[in-house]
């Protein structure tokens, strides 16, 4: 049952208005995730030191933010691939939405930072491939 659910998710399909409606959400939520991989990078040696120390009972002061980091990055991240939005970059904050044109899925492309979805891609190309919006139309 929840297999299904994980594929009917990614078949969701975007216009571009509902692709920019999602963007101030999908940015906030891009943006926690980041500033939770930036704690994660400032613990990671006091974590690495607390682990190495853990046959003589370990402890680190910086645990709980590491953990908090953590769960911060994977709720935000669960958040995003639930709306059938797909993360394609975390430290670009690149992000696909498929959409449905002329009979085949394409991507509209969105990179944190931007106002609004202004690129697309085919499914089997990437960001360096992405062509202005206006392309689609």
């Amino acid at each position: 049952m929840e297999h299904d659910n994980e594929q009917e998710q990614h078949e969701r399909m975007f216009t571009l208005s509902e692709a920019n409606r999602l963007i101030p959400q999908l940015n906030a939520k891009l943006i926690s995730i980041q500033q939770a991989k930036a704690v994660l990078a400032r613990t990671k040696e006091e974590i690495k030191k607390a682990s190495a120390r853990s046959e003589y009972g370990g402890g680190s002061t910086v645990g709980h933010l590491y953990i908090s980091g953590l769960q911060q990055v994977s709720a935000n991240l669960q958040a995003i691939q639930e709306l059938g939005i797909l993360v394609k970059d975390l430290d670009l904050g690149l992000c696909d939405f498929p959409h449905l044109h002329d009979g085949r899925v394409v991507y509209l492309c969105w990179k944190l930072g931007e106002q609004e979805v202004l690129w697309w891609h085919e499914a089997t190309a990437g960001y360096k491939d992405r062509c202005p919006i206006e392309d689609l139309t």
